[in-house]
């Protein structure tokens, strides 16, 4: 039975990849910061299994990693957890950074000192490549320039080249995917994908009015999380490791996604119930996304299973279902 590290256990990323490595066989270690609410709910469905074990664990503690590393010797490492709210890393950009950039240092300082032999995957991400003005036609690939537009996105970019550096200097198996936006059920509330879903689902039940958004023109290559996770396994399953762009190939802006769930919850044109707050405003936007998966399907055969139309309508739907069953409204 392999044994596999998954940081950042109780969100969206990491509960839907315990699920797989469960399904697959793995013993799970789930890595948590310590929090005053145990927030296990993502995790609840398979919390019990005899599969799974939970430990306490943070980005900044060398000692923790050093510890675990040597109590499990796993085979895999999932590196997940972040300060992951792009909005959020110019409120908080010091703690943001420490975590990811500092974070995943101790994570590969660990493995090369102590467990050379684990396999590691690194949460790169789209907001690296920023407001480059020159996109592809097909979008960012992995050669594309970087040019990070937030605290969130340098220390990501930090972090990205740290793990190319390791995997050439020390010959470690440590890759990185550059996952472009990737929503679902279990999205944060405060994330934008989330937010309009929410909104929906109780504006059609009649307990919320409007909804306050910031840039609707942005546009992004949305994802499943679902889709997105079977990347990062497939990842560490290569004889060579490397990083990889995981998208779609279809840009769609945020008020294309509002569109999205006002048709699916029937409730008419979007503007009856919006507001514009300029406090969800970045300092600094970044206008466009759109990535190339092209080498992550030719080399690890990966393809996505959900569209543009079947995420937001899935996300909806399980929002006011999961309103109606919690709530009891009808």
């Amino acid at each position: 039975m392999k044994t596999a590290f998954v940081s950042g256990i109780t969100g969206q990323d990491g509960s839907y990849l315990a699920e797989l490595l469960l399904r697959k066989g793995y013993f799970v270690v789930g890595l948590k910061r310590r929090t005053s609410l145990i927030c296990t709910e993502r995790v609840n469905s398979f919390y019990n299994n005899p599969s799974f074990t939970m430990e306490y664990w943070d980005l900044n503690d060398a000692s923790a990693t050093y510890r675990l590393l040597l109590k499990y010797r796993p085979d895999e490492f999932y590196n997940l957890a972040a300060q992951s709210h792009v909005r959020v890393s110019f409120d908080v950009p010091e703690d943001t950074v420490l975590g990811i950039a500092n974070g995943t240092l101790r994570i590969l300082e660990a493995i090369r000192n102590v467990h050379p032999k684990c396999r590691f995957y690194q949460a790169s991400s789209s907001e690296m490549y920023g407001d480059n003005p020159n996109v592809p036609e097909a979008g960012y690939d992995e050669n594309s320039r970087l040019m990070p537009a937030s605290p969130y996105a340098c220390a990501k970019v930090f972090a990205h080249n740290l793990v190319r550096n390791y995997r050439t200097s020390y010959s470690l198996h440590v890759s990185s995917g550059i996952l472009f936006n990737h929503e679902s059920p279990r999205r944060g509330e405060t994330f934008v994908t989330r937010k309009i879903t929410l909104a929906a689902a109780n504006i059609r039940l009649g307990h919320q009015e409007y909804v306050e958004l910031g840039n609707l023109d942005a546009k992004r290559d949305w994802g499943h999380a679902k889709d997105y996770v079977e990347a990062m396994w497939l990842m560490l399953q290569q004889d060579i490791p490397d990083d990889y762009v995981i998208a779609t190939g279809e840009t769609h802006s945020v008020r294309e996604f509002l569109d999205e769930v006002w048709e699916a919850a029937d409730l008419g044109d979007p503007a009856r119930h919006l507001k514009i707050n300029k406090k969800y405003l970045r300092p600094h936007e970044v206008p466009y996304l759109l990535g190339d998966s092209s080498k992550a399907r030719r080399v690890l055969g990966w393809e996505p299973k959900y569209n543009f139309s079947s995420l937001a309508r899935d996300m909806y739907q399980c929002d006011f279902n999961s309103i109606v069953t919690q709530k009891g409204w009808k």
